[in-house]
């Protein structure tokens, strides 16, 4: 009995031993030297390599269905990333170049004398072709060819192809934003280059985080209502057909805050084969990039600036005989046309030159020029868009009485069509400049920021801004802007024509003008405005091309937000 419990006696000792051993050595593995062994089960269960941040996107959304409130509507993408692949070559590794060119030739798209030129190289590495999709790839890869190699290399694509092309800009064979917003927002766009660390294991699949995140590009997201960018675009296409201009821009704002809700250029480019490009200007956004002289959509200024100083009222009359002589020269109406004695708002209704000539003479050289240069005609406008230029009018500044004569109604003065849009938004709201944007925010991870933050200063008065109103709703009931009366609604426009200055002498063409037409509505509480612009439409001079487009778009833009009218139509009659 003794020996037996001797026996268990033993056992259990070595069983206390042996869990005396194990305890000791988990203390020291776990407690003593928990950082070494932490280290090294991290080492492999982490690395690190360097990688390139995703390029953020670019957004756009349709508006709300009433009075074009932004924040709700179909998210529509402009430019997304997209996976492209480099394709290399060493021709040092390659014995039979002609058969390795043969073979490659089939799957990439290029010819086989164009790759044997690239294996003439005695260089280590050799781009053979940029761009290449998934797809391709596999198929390359399928070759098997000795001395091929290949990268991986962020890509860009534009899923609406021409749309907003000269809005949105594109990114270069070098990864960096060209023109337009691409250009503008590079440095926010741009994923940046770093260090990404890769775990494995559990801690990592449960911990739901992307280690890359911080270095990818913001995403923007635009004030551009997609609807009504591809109305307006539409429409200047099928115009086209009858007017064969050169080149047009259309405008659309919202006059209270200086929120464009299309940006348009005619014609445009497909953004996804920019490269095939052959005329570089078609690159360029001519609503910010390019100057002319605006014409007679300049006379609501002038008459803003006599209005404002109380140097005119709407019913001030004046003699017009056709014309104004100013020493050695003499100002025509269009047409030497005769109006005889007529107030101001007729001036305007008529678009008579001599009478703009008559407002801009009631007040001083200094005092008109100090007004254009409040109503931003000599500064860019600081829209978020690339290459915006502008002109600081320094010829009308030291210009004598023939150089303002002119400048009243719009010839011998240079503007952007942003900067004319710009103006008459402080027209139709009140009096205030206000600072046009094309986005409204950035957002990256969790992180939004809203760029609309601006304090618009006042640069005329309400009453001002009111009688201006007043004076370009009748040049759309009864003057020469009737083509773009919407019945039911009250709307102020006014029309131009201007002659086109040579590029490179004085003078102007005989045979070309640019054709606009600015409008608002409803004019007593303005939901939006739109500037149309044709340049040297294929119509007679008296033509009025831009109004019907005008119309055209505002109807649609009334229907889609579903702004009640101003009137009966039928009690009206």
């Amino acid at each position: 009995m003794e020996f037996k419990n001797w026996r268990t006696n033993l056992i259990l000792a070595v069983f206390f031993l042996i869990g005396a051993a194990i305890i000791g050595r988990l203390f020291y593995l776990q407690i003593l030297n928990h950082k070494f062994y932490q280290a090294q089960a991290l080492g492999q269960q982490a690395g690190f390599q360097e990688t390139q941040g995703a390029r953020g996107e670019i957004f756009c959304q349709n508006s709300q269905a009433t009075l074009g409130q932004s924040g709700s509507g179909e998210i529509k993408s402009l430019a997304i990333g997209k996976d492209t692949w480099i394709i290399s070559a060493n021709p040092k590794e390659i014995k039979d170049k002609n058969s390795f060119a043969d073979s490659l030739s089939k799957e990439i798209g290029e010819s086989k004398e164009f790759i044997l030129s690239k294996l003439e190289s005695q260089s280590s590495y050799q781009i053979i072709k940029k761009g290449l999709s998934q797809d391709a790839l596999k198929k390359v890869k399928a070759l098997k060819l000795l001395g091929l190699s290949w990268q991986y290399s962020p890509g860009r694509y534009y899923p609406q192809e021409t749309l907003a092309s000269q809005l949105i800009g594109f990114v270069g064979g070098d990864g960096s934003g060209q023109y337009g917003l691409e250009g503008y927002y590079d440095d926010i766009l741009r994923g940046k280059s770093g260090v990404k660390e890769t775990k494995k294991g559990l801690d990592f699949i449960f911990s739901g985080q992307d280690p890359q995140a911080p270095l990818d590009g913001s995403d923007i997201y635009l004030t551009i209502d997609y609807n009504i960018q591809f109305q307006a675009e539409s429409l200047l296409k099928e115009y086209e057909k009858n007017l064969k201009m050169e080149s047009a821009q259309i405008i659309v704002a919202k006059p209270d805050t200086g929120r464009i809700l299309a940006l348009v250029n005619f014609p445009s480019f497909n953004l996804n084969q920019y490269s095939k490009e052959n005329n570089l200007d078609i690159f360029q956004n001519a609503a910010v990039q390019k100057l002319f002289e605006p014409g007679s959509i300049i006379k609501p200024f002038t008459m803003a600036s006599a209005l404002n100083e109380q140097a005119i009222t709407p019913e001030t009359t004046y003699v017009d005989q056709g014309y104004v002589k100013l020493g050695p020269d003499t100002i025509y109406n269009f047409d030497h046309a005769k109006y005889g004695e007529r107030t101001m708002t007729e001036v305007l209704e008529k678009s008579i030159n001599t009478g703009a000539v008559f407002a801009s003479q009631q007040i001083e050289h200094k005092i008109f020029m100090d007004y254009l240069d409040k109503f931003g005609f000599s500064e860019k406008t600081g829209i978020d868009l690339q290459g915006e230029v502008n002109s600081k009018n320094d010829l009308l500044r030291k210009g004598g009485d023939m150089e303002f004569a002119t400048a009243a109604f719009g010839q011998g003065i240079n503007a952007t069509p942003m900067q004319i849009v710009r103006g008459f938004c402080s027209i139709a709201n009140g009096g205030k400049l206000v600072k046009p944007y094309i986005v409204d925010k950035i957002v990256n991870g969790r992180d939004e920021l809203k760029t609309n933050q601006q304090n618009p200063r006042q640069i005329i008065s309400k009453d001002t801004a009111s009688k201006v109103t007043a004076m370009m709703i009748n040049v759309v009931e009864k003057g020469f802007g009737d083509q773009a009366r919407i019945p039911g609604y009250y709307i102020a426009g006014k029309t131009g024509t201007a002659e086109i200055a040579f590029p490179d002498k004085k003078g102007y063409y005989s045979d070309k003008t640019v054709q606009s037409f600015v409008g608002f509505a409803p004019a007593l509480n303005p939901q939006f405005l739109i500037m149309i612009k044709l340049d040297d439409p294929k119509v007679p001079k008296s033509s009025l091309s831009a109004a019907p487009i005008f119309k055209d778009l505002a109807q649609y833009i009334i229907n889609y937000w579903q702004i009640p009218p101003d009137y009966d139509v039928n009690s009206k009659k």
